[in-house]
């Protein structure tokens, strides 16, 4: 059986910078870096090095509900609400990730965390935010499975392209996170062309380096 493999091969660290690997990162002055382990057809295989973001909770029947609520928290502690002095002004980074459980119910509201990646100039230190429903979080060295999609990213959209890349990652057999997976925007509301949104699946031990079929 021929198998179109890609070899593991990562250098250097991934960070949040300037100096960016992502063509579609347009608008933001600053975005998180990583290396590309392995691409296929349907998917990448991305490596990620610790990070520090600034996070809030939101409880919505919907995932871009849930969101929004949770986005002007955030937008509020990067231009200004924080406790370092009258308040810190600090440069929108991106992506910004949204933490989606993978199993909710319509009945029911679920809880969606949206994050941003802190600005390198404070990943050490980041000002502290003056709105309790805000945290830290660290995210640690990780390899993910993702897949990219164009337009916006609303709750039907990751929604379908997140079941589009488990089914792909069932078929290689690939082991990662199941409890949930995170959508991915790099977009302001305000661009309307040439969108870009991924989902991620967070993998467990070393991805299959293989695109073809698994070997029965």
């Amino acid at each position: 059986m021929i198998f179109k493999v890609c070899d593991k091969h990562i250098t250097g660290s991934s960070v949040v910078d300037s100096s960016t690997n992502n063509s579609f990162c347009t608008e933001s002055k600053e975005c998180l870096e990583y290396q590309l382990v392995c691409k296929t057809d349907e998917y990448e295989v991305r490596h990620y090095s610790p990070t520090r973001w600034v996070s809030t909770d939101a409880e919505a029947y919907f995932m871009g509900v849930g969101a929004a609520m949770a986005f002007r928290r955030l937008f509020q502690y990067i231009t200004g609400a924080n406790d370092a002095g009258r308040g810190i002004q600090m440069e929108m980074t991106a992506p910004v990730l949204v933490k989606i459980p993978e199993e909710t119910k319509m009945w029911e509201p679920a809880i969606y965390t949206l994050n941003f990646p802190l600005p390198a100039a404070y990943q050490e230190k980041p000002p502290a935010p003056t709105n309790d429903k805000l945290y830290f979080t660290e995210m640690p060295e990780m390899d993910v499975y993702v897949r990219s999609y164009g337009g916006w990213m609303l709750s039907v959209t990751s929604r379908l392209h997140a079941h589009l890349l488990t089914k792909e990652l069932e078929r290689v057999r690939a082991s990662y996170n199941r409890s949930y997976h995170y959508g991915v925007g790099y977009d302001s509301p305000l661009k309307l062309l040439n969108r870009h949104n991924e989902v991620w699946y967070v993998a467990e031990g070393d991805p299959p380096l293989s695109s073809g079929p698994p070997d029965y």
